[in-house]
């Protein structure tokens, strides 16, 4: 069997879909990647916490006060030196470089919790409830420059009920997201996904 590919984690945060990487890597030697980093741009994210009582090594580099050219190649320099071949985004609240983003072009994926190009940005939840859409869910995309716009790789689709919050909308995509993400990393890790233009062909 071919070596585990070593995926970089980078949140900002809680780290809920982090932990649904973890575990998904962890369930066997069939799982064909393993996440050897988790990289913070805060020093208090709760998912570096996470990574540790898993025995991942943790990274914290400050993104506070720090020109974003020069903090993502201090991250890429980082991300090198540890063998680094993949990377998920989990709650990363940091907009890449067009220079970083395009050196891991096609190695780095995100998980966006709307149907996109539905709901690109922040606030999903609730504009989500005031449209007035019947249907939601959540998207694993490789990152390109332009903020939520990758190509798409997996979708899960989540009915919002006439009486939907958004946390009720939230909890219920989140649900699907620990599902879908260590979905789409096992994709990528095997090589079997394949960037035509805007679409992904999967193998």
């Amino acid at each position: 069997m071919p070596a585990r590919k070593r995926v970089a984690v980078l949140i900002s945060g809680r780290g809920s879909n982090l932990r649904a990487l973890i575990e998904a890597s962890e369930t066997g030697a069939d799982y064909p990647a393993r996440i050897a980093l988790v990289l913070s741009n805060k020093a208090d994210a709760e998912g570096l916490r996470i990574a540790r009582e898993h025995g991942i090594e943790t990274a914290v580099i400050e993104s506070r006060g720090k020109e974003r050219a020069a903090f993502d190649a201090e991250m890429h320099a980082l991300l090198q030196s540890k063998g680094i071949e993949l990377i998920c985004l989990a709650g990363f609240m940091r907009l890449l470089t067009p220079e970083f983003v395009q050196a891991w072009y096609g190695r780095m994926i995100n998980i966006h919790p709307s149907l996109l190009p539905a709901f690109k940005g922040t606030q999903v939840h609730e504009r989500v409830v005031a449209s007035g859409v019947r249907v939601t869910g959540c998207t694993v995309h490789f990152v390109s420059p332009e903020m939520d716009e990758g190509p798409i790789i997996l979708q899960a689709t989540v009915p919002v009920p006439p009486d939907a919050t958004p946390q009720s909308v939230a909890a219920a995509v989140l649900e699907q997201e620990h599902a879908l993400y260590p979905q789409a990393l096992r994709l990528l890790a095997e090589g079997k996904l394949t960037i035509e233009g805007q679409r992904v062909r999967v193998l």
